[in-house]
């Protein structure tokens, strides 16, 4: 063989076994641990989908980097100051499922729990935005105010009836809002509801009814239509189960789903490269993916918000079971009062991104040009 023969095939041949000893590209099959959301807690171990790990926009588009440097903070104003905003902290986005009276599991809450919680958070300064309003980056509330996601799962009559006189059925959580918004006034009586396919079962009345909450601000969004456990089902499966419900929210409220919650929290068992049944054409586009997790979202407005997987934390007392001792509601609003520096706490100015000056710089290069620092 000649030499110049001989030197090629000894390059090609390093060059393969270079190519063997790499570790896998991005597409491989990989399990992300989630990790403590505020420092000195543990985190509890889960399992999330295989989906996308880059910073997404609330469009659901992962921010590409910018093609020039991105413009400096502007100095904040002394408002925002005063009352040391950082719109880059955590927001406790809650889960809710039935409202029971007595009985149910633990995922359940009595009237009485759920007054308890929502005083909590009124007293606590925490202001309500919809699934919708917090993916989209619409949180306009007061300086000094903290947001927080109200979201029920499932479209239970428990959440939601109305009596003989139009009016929200008594103990029911739309019932509660509203007795809250009328003790405490600066707090909105707005949540989003996740639906399967006889949202409330209201039957023939689910359009009237769901067109009174709409008008009121409450948001109504897809939970899939029979509410399966989606791991391990067949991607067309999958996909028929998401689009048949997203009929009924079309149906029943006028327009498409901005936001969807997976059942159970499972996500499908897919490669990262096939995203999270976040888009599929024109039969539906969600700006943001929830799950059923143990942490606070992180601002939307940080560079490790991901529009694909966000975190909810479950409405429960601080017990041990199942963790909820340091990971459920209760716990998690104890945390956040001792770690204030951790939590969103608004500018008061919509069109700004206010944060301290050592933080700013986890802010999403799509927000550079709102960007507030003191």
């Amino acid at each position: 063989m000649p030499t110049l023969h001989k030197f090629a095939v000894l390059v090609i041949g390093a060059a393969l076994l270079f190519g063997l000893l790499l570790p896998p590209d991005d597409d491989g099959d990989r399990t992300t641990v989630v990790k403590p959301a505020v420092q000195g807690t543990e985190a509890v171990p889960a399992a999330v989908s295989g989906g996308p790990t880059a910073s997404a926009s609330p469009g659901g588009t992962p921010s590409a980097a910018p093609s020039t440097p991105p413009p400096p903070p502007q100095p904040a104003g002394a408002q925002a100051a005063q009352v040391k905003a950082n719109e880059l902290g955590q927001v406790p986005v809650i889960m809710y499922h039935r409202i029971l009276a007595k009985g149910g599991s633990e995922i359940d809450r009595t009237p009485g729990e759920l007054r308890a919680e929502l005083e909590r958070l009124a007293k606590g300064n925490y202001v309500p935005v919809t699934a919708a309003e917090f993916v989209q980056g619409r949180i306009d509330i007061p300086a000094g105010a903290h947001p927080v996601v109200l979201t029920f799962d499932d479209g239970n009559p428990t959440q939601f009836a109305l009596d003989a006189a139009g009016n929200p059925a008594p103990d029911t959580a739309v019932a509660i809002l509203m007795e809250m918004h009328a003790k405490y006034p600066a707090f909105r009586p707005v949540a989003t509801f996740f639906v399967n396919k006889d949202p409330f079962q209201l039957g023939e009345e689910a359009n009237a009814g769901v067109s009174w909450l709409v008008q009121r601000g409450f948001e109504i969004a897809n939970h899939t239509y029979t509410h399966p456990n989606l791991a391990g089902m067949p991607t067309a499966k999958v996909e028929s189960e998401i689009a048949k419900a997203e009929e009924v929210v079309k149906k029943v409220s006028g327009s498409p789903s901005v936001t969807f919650a997976y059942p159970f929290g499972n996500t499908p068992r897919t490669r990262a490269k096939d995203n999270a049944f976040v888009s599929k054409g024109d039969t539906w586009q969600f700006q943001g993916v929830f799950l059923a997790g143990w942490n606070p979202s992180v601002s939307v407005f940080s560079k490790e918000f991901d529009n694909t997987k966000i975190s909810r934390i479950r409405s429960e007392d601080k017990v041990k079971k199942d963790g909820c001792d340091k990971f459920c509601s209760t716990a998690w609003l104890e945390t956040l009062d001792k770690n204030p520096d951790n939590r969103y706490t608004s500018d008061g100015d919509p069109a700004a991104v206010t944060a301290p000056s050592g933080s700013i710089s986890q802010l999403a290069p799509q927000y550079a040009d709102r960007a507030r620092v003191y």
